[in-house]
């Protein structure tokens, strides 16, 4: 009797402690998550010099660090050279899952405006740099900065700088309207 005893507590204690190191197996595979995503925010928040939050779009500034450095090229759109609306294209695309217009007035005309101290995360922002007519088109990350292809290639640039504050036009954000003329016509092909 006294080894049947022995022998149901040790199965007992057996499956209590694998059943303790599947639950903290579970819960450190969770954790080793969430701590990979913070070590990428902060990451990401040093090069970008943007403070990024819990809420955050990770997506958006992995996409934008992928791009930095890539040479500027009118009319490019890979990686050997891109432009400010090409650069915002692939952004939107990789990210939104958006398909947006390819010149800078053209996807002026899909945006609600935004005023600067408005801005979000993954708004846009507009600028008329010598020009009466927008010139140029970035995408904002927060803390006054955007992200956009200049002629030193893409880079992360303030709005706060004397430059970009002089030519800064407006800011704006992709209407619902033509969020939802967009999603129409992917549903449709999938029919």
């Amino acid at each position: 009797m006294k080894k049947i005893t022995i022998a149901i507590a040790l199965f007992i204690s057996a499956v209590s402690v694998q059943a303790q190191t599947k639950s903290n197996t579970t819960a450190n595979t969770e954790n080793t998550g969430d701590d990979q995503e913070s070590l990428a925010k902060t990451y990401l928040s040093q090069i970008m010099g943007v403070a990024l939050n819990a809420t955050s779009n990770l997506k958006l500034f992995e996409a934008v660090h992928d791009w930095i450095g890539t040479p500027y090229r009118f009319g490019g759109s890979s990686r050997k050279g891109i432009d400010c609306s090409g650069f915002t294209k692939e952004i939107y695309s990789k990210v939104f899952n958006l398909t947006i217009k390819r010149n800078s007035r053209d996807i002026f005309s899909m945006v609600s405006p935004v005023r600067r101290n408005e801005l979000k995360e993954g708004d846009l922002v507009f600028f008329k740099i010598r020009s009466r007519r927008i010139s140029h088109v970035g995408v904002y990350l927060g803390g006054g900065r955007f992200a956009h292809a200049s002629s030193r290639g893409v880079a992360i640039s303030n709005l706060e700088d004397r430059y970009y504050s002089r030519y800064f036009y407006k800011g704006g954000r992709l209407t619902a309207q033509y969020q939802e003329e967009l999603e129409i016509p992917l549903e449709e092909e999938t029919n």
